[in-house]
């Protein structure tokens, strides 16, 4: 096909079209460099700006503060499951994690591997509905530190506002909001995110760590999952994902320069996520919202149908009609529309247009 679809995969997901006719052109030669993108030495003079740039650029988005390390990793954001609580969980201590749907479980399923973990909360008496009220979080002052999935893309639900965890460090899986809007990094200990969501193609993870924190892990580790290590060489401890890292550079410029900062894109986001659960709402109960009101994502839009069988019949003909990746994950089934921060406006449109006709039609 030479024509562009409609992609509404839940990752690796849609990118800005920009940074794509960019990294078309660089594909086969850099200007002034005469070489792909792909041939550079992560040791040459032509990928240090590379890696400089991304960096800077994604400190500007995020008002990154200077006692933190941005890293930019690889093994995607399962591998910091296991990182985490490898570096920053003690002998002689617990950690708290906060389980609000898939990706929450995995984690602490790996952390339990290495040390202590306790669930603080979890919501999955309701099948991940909905996020714990803040009464329900029973955090311990003591612990190493509190982990928590900002938002879950398999079931559609998504923090607003992060948990309080006080004194004890406050660590996200920010995967699939990150620069999606605003987030205070000084209220965090650490941030990772797997770049296939928002910030790139698969291949990068990027770790946003704090100094202390860095000086309280142990020696020993192995070098490659020893945060230490990639801070000390600039993330370059081995060979990065050199093109994965260029394209994340691409996008947090695309954030920067042509929407105007992270203000800009929550708005979008917003938007965009109103007009389609606005059409649910108003389909008087043919199409049925997961999550909660309260508790919606404005990455992950997930819904239902009266039926499987209508269910296989909308996924089908919305795919014909150029509207790909809506089927639902197996844990709740149905259809989910990802509208990540490069997903356009108009895709969002023509869903809900479609979703009406298939109403009429099938209702």
């Amino acid at each position: 096909m030479s024509e562009r679809v409609f992609n509404f995969s839940a990752g690796p997901a849609v990118l800005p079209e920009p940074v794509l006719k960019k990294a078309q052109a660089d594909l086969f030669a850099i200007p002034g460099v005469g070489m792909s993108i792909l041939e550079v030495s992560h040791r040459s003079a032509t990928f240090e700006q590379v890696i400089k740039e991304a960096e800077e650029d994604l400190r500007k988005l995020l008002g990154v503060p200077e006692n933190y390390k941005v890293l930019f990793l690889q093994g995607g954001a399962s591998l910091q499951f296991t990182m985490v609580p490898m570096n920053l969980l003690p002998k002689g201590q617990s950690a708290d994690y906060i389980l609000t749907g898939s990706w929450g479980q995995g984690a602490i399923k790996e952390a339990k591997k290495l040390g202590t973990v306790r669930e603080a909360a979890t919501t999955a008496d309701t099948n991940f509905n909905r996020l714990p009220k803040s009464e329900d979080i029973k955090l311990d002052p003591n612990a190493a530190y509190v982990h928590f999935t900002s938002n879950e893309t398999i079931f559609g639900v998504e923090f607003q506002d992060e948990p309080v965890a006080g004194e004890v460090p406050l660590i996200c899986d920010m995967s699939s909001d990150f620069i999606s809007r605003p987030v205070d990094v000084a209220k965090y200990g650490l941030i990772y995110a797997g770049a296939q969501k928002n910030a790139g193609p698969a291949g990068a993870t990027i770790v946003i760590v704090r100094d202390d924190l860095l000086e309280k892990i142990p020696d020993g580790l192995p070098a490659m999952l020893d945060y230490k290590n990639f801070a000390k060489n600039g993330s370059m401890y081995n060979t990065p994902p050199c093109f994965a890292i260029y394209i994340c550079g691409l996008v947090f410029k695309w954030a920067l320069n042509d929407i105007g900062g992270l203000e800009n894109v929550q708005a979008l986001n917003k938007e965009k996520a109103e007009i389609l659960y606005k059409a649910i709402d108003a389909s008087d109960g043919y199409y049925r919202g997961h999550a909660e009101a309260d508790c919606r994502s404005l990455m992950n839009v997930t819904f239902r149908l009266p039926s499987e069988e209508q269910e296989k019949k909308f996924i089908k003909d919305a795919t014909a009609a150029g509207l790909d990746g809506l089927k639902g994950h197996r844990s709740v089934g149905g259809l989910r529309a990802s509208i990540y921060n490069a997903f356009p406006k108009a895709g969002v449109e023509k869903l809900v247009e479609f979703m009406g006709e298939f109403q009429k039609n099938n209702g």
